[in-house]
């Protein structure tokens, strides 16, 4: 049966795991001897990877995991890379993120589960390979894609009173296959509100650079004087549309604008009303509960779990609440 956990039900086990080794010695711990390649996304600490990274590294510690940490600038082929690199390594346990899609993995995968690997996805899923290894340990922690999209457009329609009619541009990565889904979702949810919808691809040099956002959301504001609405799943772009819709010349709010994760300035973005809502897909737990999958397997032979981390959106009320733990790396 596949394992579905709340946040709650994920950090009791995590409690009872902790208190189970707090007191031992390092060689111990539940997770002692073990060694886990990990796929953390971007660069290391940049906002959308950052509370990740902390994640991982506070289980793996608290397990006694040794942990290797890979970044591949969100590009797929570098994940693909990335994993014949682990699967060559030999260790115990390897997070995969998803972006490549199933077809792309399914060989490597195939080739990590015959040597006794646990092999589990973060940040995007992977569902044939989850639904064919999930009694191996092959899970899924991250968002629920079309889910968090559909939220995202949500919020932006309500904190903007956006109406049938009113036009928006989705900008997201719909050339990426199944981690496209959230900016579908995001489409979804407008055009469900009766908006009509423009979508935009973002290019893998944007991906690896978003800065190369802004004169593109410009030229696309310039030409679309109408546009009442952007959209977005990509974090780091997301950080850049407040600077391309102030050098189009707009004042906070007559575009509304939502996107997904706390980078600072995204932040800002939210605090000044540039940014009137953003998908927070707590991070922190996307690197905390993979290397938690792995020692479950390995010690217990428990099956896959799948957890959705994205708990809705942030405004700025929200924001002003748990910006302390965003400062300190937590979401």
């Amino acid at each position: 049966m596949k394992l579905r956990m709340s946040f709650a039900s994920a950090a009791a086990i995590a409690a009872a795991l902790f208190c189970g080794t707090a007191a031992a010695a390092p060689q111990h711990k539940l997770g002692a001897g073990l060694t886990m390649y990990f796929q953390m996304g971007g660069s290391p600490g940049d906002a959308s990877t950052l509370p990740r990274e902390l994640g991982a590294k506070a289980a793996a510690k608290a397990l006694g995991v040794r942990l290797i940490s890979q970044y591949s600038d969100w590009q797929p082929e570098k994940m693909i890379e990335q994993f014949r690199q682990a699967i060559a390594a030999g260790p115990q346990c390897a997070e995969i993120m998803g972006h490549p899609g199933n077809a792309a993995f399914a060989p490597l995968v195939s080739k990590a589960e015959a040597q006794g690997m646990v092999v589990t996805a973060g940040n995007v899923p992977l569902p044939k390979l989850e639904a064919k290894y999930r009694t191996n340990g092959f899970g899924y922690v991250g968002t629920y894609l079309v889910q968090g999209g559909e939220t995202t457009a949500a919020a932006m329609v309500k904190a903007g009173h956006l109406k049938p009619g009113d036009e928006a541009l989705e900008y997201g990565v719909f050339a990426e296959g199944i981690r496209g889904e959230s900016d579908e979702g995001l489409v979804m949810g407008l055009k469900k509100a009766g908006l009509k919808v423009y979508k935009l691809n973002i290019s893998n040099a944007v991906n690896a650079d978003p800065a190369l956002s802004v004169p593109i959301l410009v030229a696309f504001i310039e030409r679309h004087p109408k546009l009442k609405a952007i959209g977005t799943q990509q974090g780091l772009v997301t950080s850049f549309i407040p600077k391309a819709l102030q050098e189009a010349g707009k004042k906070p709010g007559q575009i509304v604008v939502g996107g997904i994760d706390l980078a600072p300035t995204t932040i800002a973005g939210v605090k000044s009303g540039y940014i009137a809502a953003t998908l927070n897909q707590q991070l922190y737990m996307q690197g905390f509960l993979p290397v938690v999958q792995c020692v479950l397997t390995k010690r217990f032979d428990l099956e896959g779990m799948n957890v959705n981390t994205a708990a809705g959106t942030d405004d700025k009320a929200l924001l002003d609440k748990i910006e302390p733990l965003i400062k300190k790396g937590y979401y």
